[in-house]
């Protein structure tokens, strides 16, 4: 077999077309590089079943607020201990119904019952000494009257004898010095008597002031003699009004001090909701708006009757009135949930809430298209919110479909798929 040489014309064609065909294939390898980059990321799928979307409106929106609370008693009685004492007995226990003279507990306390004794014989003293009074002081009143009617009387004879003896002296059957002698002893009785009459004046004014000063003697007795007795009566503490025993805060063999607290009792019949509302939402609350209480068993309509001037851990407390009968299970100190009509808007474009979003804010809210299957975020600025809707300024129409859920695991994209 014979080499035949190959002419150097074709082994530089061949070289030619090779490198012909490499730059062939790297241009084509960066033109598909260059429009592969310039292709935008496919759109990530989120399940349709998994995401909440909502159509936005245009007409009226009551605006509201919610809040969590519970119903309390308008009618709630502490009652605190009167006096110091030991709890002996308990009678009634927490959920027991009662009455105004019920007795729920009662104290003991030997001292009380000491001066309670003392006091009602100390009462009694003091109105034996005015009765003694009040007859030695007639006795001396009658003595005095009597001396006055004997002065009286003597002056009358005396005055008698007087003018007698002028008619006999004027006949001449009677001398000079009897004459005056009588008329002396008239003038002198005439004195005598109304001194008298001053001291019997004087002795009743006595008598009154006298038995004034004993009678308040026997008040200020009785009036301690009152103090007491209540004192002791008070170691059988009672309910004061009907309604329901809620607390009974103390054991049998405690001592408790003045003003302690022993129970509570609350009228169930009259009962209010409060409501514990985010600060944030608080603002437009108005007393005598429009509410409604949810108490898992029926809803009752209600109005706001005080809100609390001041906001307790990232809450305001509002009072709502309950209007109606209330739903079987209504009880002090259920759970319940309340809403408050704030203002009813007009022909304004609103949608459902969304996860995240307050009022007067601007917010990116992924907007579907028409076909339905894609959604692109679309910046919304929010107006005025409600529990359940909110108000849309700008960014929306009517008619178009957006996502509320929380969107925030695609805060990287624009773009969706919905499957």
């Amino acid at each position: 077999m014979v080499d035949i040489a190959r002419p150097a014309s074709v082994v530089r064609q061949k070289k030619i077309r090779r490198l012909a065909y490499i730059a062939a294939g790297v241009l084509v390898v960066g033109s598909v590089s260059v429009a592969l980059a310039r292709l935008k990321p496919a759109a990530p799928t989120v399940e349709r079943s998994t995401v909440w979307i909502d159509t936005v409106k245009r007409g009226a929106m009551v605006r509201q607020v919610r809040g969590l609370g519970t119903l309390v008693p308008e009618d709630t009685r502490w009652i605190p201990a009167q006096t110091e004492g030991r709890v002996e007995r308990i009678v009634l226990r927490p959920g027991a119904p009662v009455k105004a003279d019920s007795i729920i507990l009662e104290l003991s306390n030997p001292q009380v019952e000491q001066e309670a004794i003392n006091a009602r014989l100390a009462l009694q003293a003091a109105e034996a000494n005015l009765a003694n009074l009040r007859v030695q002081l007639r006795n001396e009143l009658l003595t005095q009257q009597a001396s006055a009617a004997t002065v009286q009387s003597d002056y009358t004879q005396a005055k008698m004898q007087a003018e007698v003896n002028e008619a006999l002296a004027r006949e001449n059957l009677l001398s000079t010095l009897v004459l005056k002698q009588s008329q002396v002893r008239a003038k002198e009785l005439e004195t005598r008597t109304e001194i008298e009459q001053q001291r019997l004046a004087s002795a009743a004014e006595s008598t009154t002031a006298r038995l004034a000063v004993q009678q308040a003697a026997v008040d200020q007795a009785r009036a301690v003699a009152a103090l007491n007795t209540s004192r002791l009566t008070a170691l059988k503490v009672r309910a004061g009004f009907a309604g329901v025993l809620q607390q009974v805060p103390v054991d049998v063999g405690q001592r408790v001090a003045p003003g302690t607290n022993l129970a509570r009792v609350a009228d169930p019949a009259r009962l209010k909701a409060e409501l514990r509302i985010p600060e944030t939402q608080a603002k437009d609350i108005a007393v005598g708006q429009r509410a409604a209480v949810d108490t898992r068993n029926g809803i009752i309509e209600g109005h706001v009757t005080r809100i609390d001037p001041a906001a307790t851990n990232g809450t305001v407390t509002v009072d709502v009135g309950l209007a109606g009968e209330l739903p079987r299970g209504a009880r002090p100190d259920l759970s319940v949930d309340g809403t408050i009509e704030l203002e009813r808007l007009d022909n304004v474009l609103y949608v459902g809430r969304p996860a995240f979003g307050q009022e007067q804010s601007t917010v990116g809210l992924f907007r579907l298209d028409p076909a339905g299957s894609e959604a692109s975020r679309t910046p919304v600025k929010l107006g005025r919110s409600s529990v359940n809707t909110i108000e849309i300024v700008s960014g929306l129409e009517v008619g178009d479909q957006v996502v509320l859920s929380d969107m925030s695991a695609w805060d990287a994209v624009d773009r969706v798929r919905l499957k």
